[in-house]
């Protein structure tokens, strides 16, 4: 068993994000559906029902946004801020905050409104409407959280910090992108 996760973290390490980024994005969004017909119910609303098309979207959106955050994380990111120490965190936190977050959240909310069958008017619009919140909720969320990473949690738990905040995140991410939306 050893022998294989080995494997999937050093060999395979692209396929092993891209497959997680694609899993969370899709556990995110049932999270989120469950929430809604949790909501509905108490509400009165029985008609809620689980949208498996909804959920596949999501799954896709996320294997395609995986390699993007794979090669930031493992190559560009360390390439464009050299070093150690609490100054250079802060840094690539910057640096992530004004160059890949802004582009991997156009390419979530465009990508999205391209998968449901939008033109590209549509996608933008897409883009438009939720860019703003998501982008601020994220300057919130995401600096913390990673200077706590960096500074506060060993290596070996890292990895199941991140998918924690991460999974909380994609659920945040499918409520934004599908409130208001009915099932189809």
């Amino acid at each position: 068993m050893s022998a294989v996760l080995k494997q999937l973290f050093s060999k395979y390490l692209i396929i092993t994000n891209t497959v997680t980024s694609g899993t969370l994005l899709g556990l995110g969004d049932v999270i989120t559906q469950g929430l809604e017909a949790e909501y509905a119910s108490r509400a009165g609303n029985v008609a809620h029902q689980f949208d498996i098309h909804r959920t596949g979207r999501m799954i896709l959106m996320g294997l395609m946004i995986g390699p993007f955050g794979h090669f930031w994380y493992t190559k560009l990111a360390d390439k464009l801020v050299l070093g150690t120490g609490p100054k250079v965190v802060l840094k690539k936190i910057g640096v992530d905050q004004i160059i890949f977050t802004p582009f991997i959240t156009c390419l979530f909310f465009g990508g999205m409104g391209l998968l449901e069958g939008k033109d590209f008017n549509g996608a933008l619009n897409e883009i438009r409407t939720n860019f703003l919140t998501v982008y601020s909720v994220d300057c919130c969320v995401w600096p913390p959280a990673q200077y706590i990473n960096f500074h506060f949690i060993p290596a070996r738990f890292r990895s199941i910090y991140v998918s924690s905040i991460t999974l909380c995140w994609n659920t945040f991410l499918s409520y934004m992108k599908h409130r208001g939306m009915t099932a189809e």
